[in-house]
Order: C-alpha cells, then sequence, then structure tokens
C-alpha cells in the first residue's frame, strides 16, 4: 500500500514531470527533421510550460520551495536522447522516444494524484488532472507519428 501523498509533494511532482518534459522536448527537437513532428514537439513545449508556471505560482503562493531537476539526471538524459537520435532519427523513433517519456509521466502522475486525493486542496489536484489530460493527449498525438 502506498503512503498518501501531501499537496506539496504533488505540486513538486508536477513541476519536476514538467521540467524533465521540457528538457527532452528541449533536447530532441533540433535532432527533429520532420516538420509536423516538430511542430507538435513545439505544441507541447508551449503546453508543458504553461503547466509549469502555474506551478511555479501555486508553489510560491503557499511558501513551498521548489527543487530543481537532478542535473546528473537531466544529463544522462540529455545523452541518452542524443545517443538514440543518432542511432536514428526517423519521426517514427523521436516520436516513440517521446511517447515513452510521457507514459512514464502519466503513470506516475496518475499513482500520484491517487496518493494525494484525501490530502491535497483542490487547486493542486485541479492542476495535477490538467497535466495527466494533457499528456494523455500528448500521446494519442504522438501515436500518429509512429506508423
Amino acid at each position: 500500500m502506498s503512503e498518501k501523498k501531501s499537496g506539496e509533494e504533488l505540486l513538486a511532482e508536477i513541476y519536476r514531470n514538467t521540467q524533465y518534459a521540457l528538457t527532452s522536448i528541449a533536447d530532441i527537437l533540433p535532432e527533429t527533421e520532420h516538420a509536423p513532428l516538430r511542430e507538435e514537439l513545439l505544441r507541447m513545449h508551449e503546453g508543458y510550460e504553461q503547466v509549469c508556471s502555474k506551478a511555479a505560482a501555486c508553489a510560491k503562493d503557499r511558501g513551498v520551495e521548489l527543487k530543481e531537476p537532478n542535473a546528473l539526471k537531466k544529463a544522462m538524459m540529455w545523452g541518452s536522447i542524443k545517443m538514440n537520435a543518432l542511432k536514428d532519427d526517423s519521426r517514427a523513433h523521436i516520436a516513440e522516444m517521446m511517447t515513452q517519456g510521457t507514459v512514464m509521466g502519466i503513470t506516475a502522475l496518475t499513482r500520484s494524484i491517487g496518493d494525494a486525493k484525501s490530502c491535497a486542496d483542490e487547486e493542486v489536484l485541479s492542476l495535477a488532472e490538467d497535466l495527466l489530460h494533457l499528456e494523455e493527449g500528448y500521446e494519442k498525438r504522438l501515436k500518429e507519428y509512429l506508423e
């Protein structure tokens, strides 16, 4: 049985999730030559930025200090993305890499929302749900590039 998550922990997870997504998109964009997929990645970046800003504002209102994501993990993600794209920079492979990251985010967020339902406030839960729906939409649209 998982322990309950506080609203602060959920807020930190929303922020961390969006930061990793923004980093991944920024890392993969230079490797993406397929124009429609580039446009989709730019739309995703904008969506993640909006949620990230809301999470930061929400944390500030509550006096919660959000930590930046682990620099080593970000560097490892960058290396992994660059190596994967070097092996195969096709539209389908890039979409597959982004889909995998999105699915990981959806899974973690779904679990965290369930863990925080009874102790996080409405605003934080609503922001988490917004991010979840955003990622589910991204996953669906990215799958179109797998074919």
